[in-house]
């Protein structure tokens, strides 16, 4: 079967969580470099990686890498590679990108580039000179980085994080992919209680009951690359059926709280969208008020950040509070993520461990607490 060199994009700081679950899948990474993670796979590979990866954003296939300083250069380069390989006659293949300290910034210029190269190449294959494109999608995708341009071809189409539980959410909701990276680096299992008391739409709790019920992130979603005409469907309805044999439901302590009766609401709604209602116990309760739980667990939070100078004031005193209930659950790790650079000051503790990471373009710490 034919291989691939894939490429997994991540968000910035959880690059090393993707890398081992690709490993976990039996695969070997090639690289792990800032937001993204190479591996060589074939179209099994591509089913089982959309199927089962809880922290990769989507799955690349990388068409290849070449020099372009000049739009010519781009075209040719672009040109050169086998498009009609994975594009038949009739597959619609859209541009988008980025480009970041290259010549060519301009990204519009060059998804134009790169589509009439594209075109070329495949209208000299199908012996056409306009291209229908009124069949499976074939997204495009480019990357410029000093003068250095890479080209894939996206088989996931809608993001890996976009589960299908989450319709509704509140305010500045937390990635599912981030949710699952912050449980991982935890080295939270089910063997121990989870809390989250900011639960807010719940992510951090639905993405640790679909990890201790080792339900797979992808099996109810379809993915752009099973409507692929080299694509056999057969792949995914495999990496679907194997991961629903591996399913394994039972008793858990998960538990979610949030001071907003309406968060909590759709908290519950969208576990129940995901199937794990039943493993999470969820209750409307000001963090302040909590009871604290026995034997060994993690707390594992998105506090609110405070982008306003109110808002600020308001979470610095929460912060405080914080680090005096926290500090009543003896037997828990405690891991929480913010933008406030002060958090440690507020919250009274020196971190024993902070690890960058970004909730989308946002930069924030994960302040880690082991010691008990």
């Amino acid at each position: 079967m034919q291989k691939f060199l894939l490429t997994v994009p991540t968000m910035l700081g959880t690059e090393s969580v993707t890398a081992n679950e690709i490993r976990r899948c039996g695969y070997e990474t090639a690289a792990v470099e800032n937001g993204r993670v190479t591996f060589e796979g074939d179209c099994e590979a591509v089913a089982v990686a959309n199927v089962r990866l809880r922290a990769g954003e989507r799955v690349l296939i990388n068409l290849g890498s070449f020099r372009a300083d000049t739009f010519d250069a781009l075209f040719e380069g672009t040109r050169a590679l086998g498009w009609e390989e994975f594009i038949p006659l009739g597959g619609a293949f859209p541009v988008k990108g980025h480009a970041l300290s290259s010549k060519l910034h301009s990204v519009p210029d060059c998804q134009a580039i790169i589509k009439k190269a594209v075109a070329r190449r495949l209208g000299a294959c199908y012996g056409m000179n306009v291209l229908p494109e009124d069949s499976a999608l074939y997204q495009i995708q480019f990357s410029i980085m000093r003068d250095v341009a890479t080209l894939y071809i996206d088989t996931t189409g809608i993001s890996l994080h976009k589960r299908g539980y989450r319709p509704a959410s509140v305010a500045a909701p937390l990635r599912e992919t981030l949710a699952f990276s912050m449980i991982d680096i935890a080295r939270w299992g089910r063997k121990k209680a989870l809390l989250d008391p900011f639960c807010g739409s719940g992510t951090i709790a639905i993405e640790a009951a679909l990890f201790a019920a080792n339900i797979a992130p992808g099996v109810n979603r379809t993915f752009a690359a099973e409507n692929w005409k080299n694509m056999d469907k057969k792949h995914f309805a495999n990496a679907r059926e194997e991961t629903r044999d591996e399913e394994e439901r039972g008793d858990v302590r998960i538990y979610a709280s949030d001071i907003d009766k309406g968060a909590v609401k759709t908290a519950q709604e969208n576990a129940r969208r995901a199937g794990v209602d039943g493993m999470i116990r969820f209750s409307v309760r000001d963090m302040r008020d909590l009871e604290p739980l026995s034997g060994q667990g993690a707390i594992i939070c998105n506090p609110p950040y405070g982008e306003r100078l109110m808002d600020k004031r308001s979470c610095e005193a929460l912060y405080a509070d914080m680090g005096k209930k926290f500090g009543e659950y003896e037997g828990f790790t405690k891991h929480i993520l913010t933008s406030h650079e002060g958090f440690e000051k507020f919250y009274a503790r020196t971190a024993d461990k902070r690890r960058k990471l970004y909730n989308g373009t946002l930069k924030c710490n994960l302040y880690q607490y082991y010691k008990l």
